[in-house]
């Protein structure tokens, strides 16, 4: 048991780490349940989810299926089951908000560009399906009327989510936060503190800014000491890694940065990674010092529109042939961190 718990912990020392991001805002049952079986088949050493009870057991009877293809599986490759993370915010941020609208005030001749930017397919006639929509925000700017908003989530309860640390139904928590909101971190942070023991890993997600480095310096001092090693998520481009290769550009940057600053703790890239990130990486003599990367946006549209006809059944211990076709497409990602080779 202690080796399946811990070989995420390895993967980071080793700087192998790999994270789905599923979304802190995307709350897709099945969607989820697909992705979350897909990215653990193909090695995945974490999955970051929405803080939503929903959420973490359908990810959980992801996980309880792959437990049972690792006890009676033919195709046993030495799998292991990856760390269950769930994303909060400290206050208002853009991965934790909806978009809506009236379709009633949608003209019937409107040439529907949200519906076509949609990476998710959220958007129909009906307006935005709750479930599916991540928050992206791409369709606000392209509604001709300007009917598109934003609808902040509301605010996660912290104490259930630790409450399901302390049973072990996850192992991990993500604060997003970013600079200006050392206040609502630490008060935050303080209903978080008391379960700090049950936590394999606490990361700290924070958009860059020109003074990024110093805001994350006062929350490092903030949560100081740790009882778990702590990770920070240099997020780049927010939700855009299936947009363009450059994308990856941003978080790698602002990777830099942190590498400069010298703050304790693991660096892991996230918004706007893709294929390209790795190389990136290498190309920049940097491979070596990133612990890991985290792909959301562009883990999910690899498997498009392939996720919309996977069906799962939890009970059944045999994967279905499509799931492991889809395995095979994710693994090419995985295996971009995985065999690449960094010096020490």
């Amino acid at each position: 048991m202690a080796e399946i718990l811990d070989h995420p912990l390895l993967s980071l020392e080793q700087k192998k780490w790999f994270k789905l991001i599923c979304g802190a805002s995307f709350q897709d049952l099945s969607v989820i349940k697909s992705l979350a079986l897909i990215y653990s088949l193909a090695g995945a050493d974490c999955i970051d989810i929405a803080a939503d009870l929903s959420v973490i057991e359908i990810v959980r009877s992801s996980l309880n299926l792959l437990k049972n293809s690792i006890r009676h599986s033919e195709r046993n490759l030495g799998w292991k089951i990856p760390w269950l993370m769930v994303s909060i915010n400290d206050g208002e941020d853009i991965h934790f908000r909806k978009a809506s609208f009236d379709p009633q005030i949608c003209p019937t001749e409107c040439p529907k560009p949200c519906e076509k930017i949609c990476p998710v397919e959220a958007i129909n006639k009906n307006g935005v399906l709750q479930d599916k929509c991540y928050g992206c925000g791409r369709c606000i700017p392209l509604c001709p009327l300007g009917i598109i908003e934003s609808i902040p989530n509301p605010p996660a309860n912290a104490e259930l989510i630790c409450e399901q640390l302390v049973k072990g139904n996850i192992q991990a928590i993500e604060i997003h936060t970013q600079v200006g909101h050392l206040e609502l971190f630490a008060e935050l942070w303080t209903r978080i503190r008391p379960y700090q023991s049950a936590l394999r890993l606490l990361a700290i997600s924070c958009q860059d800014h020109p003074n990024a480095v110093d805001y994350l310096k006062k929350v490092y001092d903030l949560i100081s000491p740790l009882e778990c090693p702590l990770l920070w998520q240099t997020d780049g481009r927010p939700m855009s890694g299936d947009i363009g290769k450059g994308t990856t550009h941003a978080t790698i940057a602002y990777a830099q940065k942190l590498l400069n600053s010298q703050l304790p703790g693991y660096i892991q890239l996230a918004g706007g990674t893709n294929n390209y990130t790795v190389e990136k990486l290498e190309m920049l003599n940097l491979r070596n010092q990133i612990s890991g990367v985290a792909y959301g946006s562009y883990a999910r549209s690899i498997l498009s529109p392939m996720l919309l006809r996977l069906e799962l059944n939890s009970s059944k211990e045999d994967i279905p042939e499509s799931i492991w076709q889809a395995v095979n497409i994710a693994h090419q990602l995985v295996a971009k961190i995985k065999q690449s080779s960094p010096a020490n």
